[in-house]
């Protein structure tokens, strides 16, 4: 019986029904407003006007409730109006990536990364020079009993084929040389400032190699 009288409600739809008993009751309500006189003043009870206005105001609402009711029902539905497919294709996702650095980001990440890749132990490589005593012993040889002006660089150049060993050696030399005259092994003689220095055997080794040929002739 239950069952049949819902069968019967949903052919007179009842709810329609219901919806119109509604607004016939406020219609009649307004009526007996309208003809009824004003209530005195300071009464809490709307107008005539007022309620006419909630009467309209509910039924567009109404209206719209049914209305968004209707659109949803006659939507398609899954299953029913459209079927999924039975092997459904993968989606490719396609990624694009998009920078926002600036310029100067761009050169501090630069700047970290090569001073992440520099190496922070620096080995200098050991140079090889001549010391103060192999300069004095070199030119004791090479000077000897020598009675003439002979350019300092005349006796080392010729001897040093390397390039880099040449300012060492002048160096060394000259600093042998200087030792040499204070000794008066050796007599020095510059011109002028930047000129060229002349190296001649000294007195000391004059007298030295005469008692050196003494000795020998003896």
């Amino acid at each position: 019986q239950y069952l049949a009288f819902i069968e019967e409600v949903r052919k007179l739809r009842i709810e329609l029904a219901a919806d119109y008993l509604v607004m016939a009751a406020w219609l009649a309500f307004l009526r007996s407003r309208l003809l009824l006189p004003e209530p005195e003043t300071g009464s809490e009870e709307p107008s005539g006007e007022e309620m006419a206005a909630i009467l309209a105001f509910r039924l567009q609402r109404l209206e719209a409730m049914r209305d968004a009711g209707t659109r949803l029902v006659n939507r398609n539905r899954l299953g029913r109006d459209f079927f999924a497919r039975g092997m459904p294709e993968q989606l490719v996702v396609e990624k694009r990536q998009e920078y926002t650095a600036s310029l100067y980001d761009l050169l501090t990440a630069y700047a970290a990364l090569r001073q992440r890749k520099i190496v922070s132990q620096v080995t200098i490589a050991r140079r090889q020079v001549w010391s103060l005593q192999d300069a004095r012993e070199i030119l004791a040889r090479l000077v000897g009993e020598l009675r003439d002006w002979t350019p300092l660089d005349s006796f080392l150049f010729q001897y040093l084929p390397d390039p880099k060993m040449r300012v060492t050696a002048l160096a060394s030399a000259f600093a042998a040389s200087l030792e040499m005259v204070r000794e008066g092994h050796l007599t020095m003689r510059q011109e002028t400032a930047y000129a060229p220095i002349y190296l001649r055997g000294g007195k000391q080794g004059a007298s030295q190699g005469a008692s050196t040929a003494t000795t020998r002739g003896e």
